[in-house]
């Protein structure tokens, strides 16, 4: 287990909103709020040592103002993933051991699901963890410091599949971890009662 002091929370929410259409998806709102705003402040409320967000979008950048999160520029979205996942690494300070990366376009995770990954953690046996949904490794997930070297060093739109696949695994309801890629998707969204 490792305590949430010592994590970074890493928000990724730079990506081009391909199949969501004209608009950022992010903008889009779901019970009242930006899909942004509900990953935000779910992670602000969890006492993570370090919150750092990465935007390519000023008005996305915007909505966190006030989250807590320290908001990084994404000029180049269109180098995919990893290039997010490389900047917000390579801004985590030395006083975190691991990294909780966590997608701006999955409003639904709760925070149960985010303790039993940080209770999941350890560095010599379990130093990656990864949310399971019907059997396929995904974020949120986290990274332990001995990743960030090989997280720093990736390109291209696929980020960190494949050390995913060699993650402990935390199952979660399919409702969770559920993405909003298109409007389809959005209108289907389920709202989720968690109150911790």
């Amino acid at each position: 287990m490792i305590a949430a002091e010592r994590v970074g929370a890493l928000l990724l929410a730079a990506g081009e909103s391909r199949r969501f259409g004209a608009a950022d998806k992010l903008l889009a709102e779901l019970r009242g709020q930006p899909l942004v705003r509900h990953v935000a402040e779910r992670l602000a409320g969890l006492g993570f040592g370090a919150r750092i967000a990465v935007c390519s979008d000023d008005r996305v950048a915007a909505l966190l103002d006030d989250s807590g999160f320290h908001v990084l520029r994404n000029d180049a979205p269109g180098r995919g993933l990893s290039h997010s996942l490389a900047l917000g690494i390579g801004a985590l300070p030395e006083t975190v051991d691991a990294a909780l990366i966590c997608l701006g376009d999955m409003p639904n995770v709760a925070a149960t699901h985010v303790g039993a990954l940080l209770a999941r953690f350890d560095p010599a046996h379990a130093p990656i963890v990864a949310s399971d949904r019907a059997g396929q490794p995904m974020p949120p997930a986290l990274f332990g410091r001995s990743s960030f070297a090989d997280l720093r060093a990736r390109t291209g739109d696929r980020g960190a599949r494949d050390l995913l696949a060699t993650a402990a695994r935390v199952p979660a309801a399919a409702g969770w971890l559920a993405d909003i890629d298109t409007p389809a998707d959005l209108a289907r969204a389920v709202t989720l009662d968690d109150a911790d």
